[in-house]
Formats: C-alpha cells, structure tokens, sequence
C-alpha cells in the first residue's frame, strides 16, 4: 500500500513539475518576443527603445485615429486639428 501512495505522489509531483516548467518557458519566450518585436519597430523607426518612446508613438496614433474618427464625421475642422496634432508629435518623435 505504501508503495502505491508513494507513486502516486512522485507521479503528482512529475506533473506539477511539468506544468511549472511548461509555463515558465513560455513566459520567458513570450517576452522575449515582446521584447524583440518593441526592438525591431523602433529601429525601423529610428526611435530609441524606451517606454517613454513607446508611449509617445502611441500617443502619436491615437491622435492620428481621432483625425480618421473625424474625417468620417465629416467634420473638417476637427480633422485637421487632430492630424496637425498627432503629425506633430510623431515628427518629435521620429527624426
């Protein structure tokens, strides 16, 4: 009987095991690819690969998607505010 149980949880402890290490390789590869795809869109770029960087890239597409959002609305003002704005800040951005 006493080796039954024992199995049992050298088997229970395989699986765990298992899955852990499943699941670390997977996060160390997800961020790696994180991290090699934020590395290659600033290169491409020309920006350096900084959070505040990033933040500012998206800030800089955001603005550029309320000028679209406002072109369809038909409202040509506010389209070319929000193009002038988020054209702006992409072009202190990339250089």
């Amino acid at each position: 009987m006493q080796d039954f149980f024992t199995w049992l949880g050298r088997t229970l402890g395989e699986i765990i095991r298992f899955v852990v290490d499943l699941l670390t390789h997977f996060f160390q590869n997800l961020g790696a690819s994180a991290r090699g795809f934020f590395n290659g869109l600033a290169t491409s770029l020309g920006i350096p690969a900084t959070v505040v960087s990033l933040a500012v890239l998206l800030l800089g597409l955001w603005l550029l998607y309320l000028a679209l959002r406002a072109l369809m609305r038909r409202s040509l003002i506010a389209t070319l505010i929000w193009a002038v704005l988020g054209v702006t800040v992409l072009s202190w951005l990339i250089y």
